[in-house]
């Protein structure tokens, strides 16, 4: 079985070959926890599960080492650590911030049918390592200290802009690109920042400061995979300038002519035709939607579309996806799987063409393929024992209640009503539901 994959590096339909196939290693951006992650946030985790799954068919289980990383440090925790647990040790802060959050990602991607990838590696627990590759950069002519900052040297890396085909000399300063009197060029891009007292930070060489976004999946994909390996994955938002500075930053470090070797990235996702935000009343989270519909609802409505193509989440789409897979479930019930079918390998390997895929699902399914439906549903890791029953109830957390409702109290006590309602919130999101009683004590349970 041929497996070609769409490489965004050249732009082009490749066929796979991994560096060791008995070692494919790939590498995909994963939320930054600092609120629950929205449906958008879905899609990567799905589409790499898909793929994963697949490379898992084709070379073994035991040969396919799959990494999604934690960013737990970015100024928007920093700030709400700031807010949520003044006097708390500001590193400490910051892990009480993101720990609920990232329990309910791992609850969320569970429900909608995904593996736990082989590592999952946090952002806060390689930051030596992040020291270490700035050092190098600064030693071999890549980076320079200035302005509080340390920034990478665009103008050091002759072919920077490959992947998203920006020239240098395009990204005009005070359009996109910040212009600031210390940075050598416009484009430089901070690898460390300085902290002030009051924010969150670590030792360094260039005073207590916290690392630059790019820098930590430089890091955690090194860490874990090595300096060149196969596969990086992540969002279609990501090309510019997340994923363009990864590269910077891993070959000047290590003098490599590559980080990975195929770059793929999904499309974006709307809501009912609209981009989905806040401001438009449609921002929707994974676990909202789990409320509605079970995971594998979720899961296959996902993949009805070509993962590079943008999808437009809908209800009437849901309830179709709903309806398919009530009948694929009907059709294998008390059915053995046998051999996953080849016309639908061939297409999931074809750059995951999951619509051709699922074309293919519903020739065979007739009396004398429902064995090959099931084994090729369940490749793609869907059970069909889901469909018909309400979604999983994310699992509670006591601890993280209990401290919930302890700084929501405290909020009431110093009459921080914005603090006591966004807890409230946040509870009602964990499907908690609370009771304020008369002797100011506060008791709850978890509504399912």
């Amino acid at each position: 079985m041929t497996l070609r994959l769409y490489n965004t590096l050249t732009r082009t339909k490749e066929v796979f070959t991994p560096l060791d196939p008995k070692n494919v290693r790939m590498y995909v951006c994963g939320p930054t926890v600092y609120d629950f992650a929205h449906i958008g946030n879905a899609r990567p985790a799905i589409v790499f599960d898909v793929l994963f799954r697949l490379l898992r068919h084709l070379y073994g289980e035991s040969h396919v080492t799959y990494v999604r990383n934690i960013t737990d440090v970015d100024d928007k925790i920093n700030a709400r650590a700031l807010r949520d647990y003044p006097g708390v040790p500001l590193n400490e802060a910051i892990r009480k911030v993101t720990e609920t959050t990232y329990q309910q990602y791992q609850t969320d991607t569970l429900a909608l049918g995904c593996l736990p990838p082989t590592q999952q590696p946090r952002a806060t627990e390689h930051i030596a390592g992040m020291i270490e590759m700035i050092s190098t950069l600064i030693k071999r002519g890549h980076a320079y200290a200035a302005g509080g900052e340390v920034l990478f040297d665009v103008g050091s890396m002759p072919d920077y802009g490959r992947l998203s085909g920006r020239k240098l000399d395009e990204q005009v300063a005070g359009a996109r690109v910040a212009v600031e009197a210390h940075k050598k060029n416009p484009a430089d891009f901070v690898l460390w920042k300085l902290s002030s007292p009051e924010e969150p930070g670590w030792d360094s060489p260039w005073g207590r400061g916290r690392p630059g976004w790019h820098i930590e999946c430089s890091v955690m994909s090194k860490a874990h995979l090595g300096e060149v390996f196969d596969i990086h994955g992540g969002g279609l938002d990501l090309i510019f300038p997340h994923h363009e500075n990864e590269i910077a930053q891993s070959r000047c470090a290590s003098g490599q002519h590559v980080m990975a070797n195929y770059w793929m990235h999904n499309g974006f996702l709307q809501v009912e035709g609209q981009k989905m935000s806040k401001s438009l009343g449609n921002f929707t989270t994974i676990a909202d939607v789990l409320k509605d519909w079970p995971g594998e609802v979720a899961r296959f409505n996902m993949l009805r579309t070509h993962y590079r193509q943008p999808i437009d989440w809908t209800f009437a789409s849901l309830k179709d996806s709903e309806n398919t897979l009530r009948t694929w479930q009907d059709s294998t019930a008390g059915v053995s799987p046998s051999a996953v079918d080849e016309v639908f390998l061939n297409a999931l390997s074809d750059d995951l063409n999951t619509h051709g895929a699922f074309t293919r699902l519903h020739q065979i399914n007739t009396a004398e393929g429902v064995s090959a439906l099931k084994a090729s549903l369940m490749l793609m890791g869907f059970k069909l024992d889901t469909a018909h029953k309400t979604a999983p109830a994310p699992s509670v957390d006591r601890d993280v209640v209990v401290r919930l409702i302890e700084d929501r109290l405290v909020a009431r006590h110093t009459k921080n009503w914005a603090e006591s309602d966004r807890i409230r919130d946040q509870l009602a999101a964990m499907d908690i539901a609370i009771k304020d009683n008369k002797d100011g004590t506060t008791t709850w349970e978890a509504k399912r």
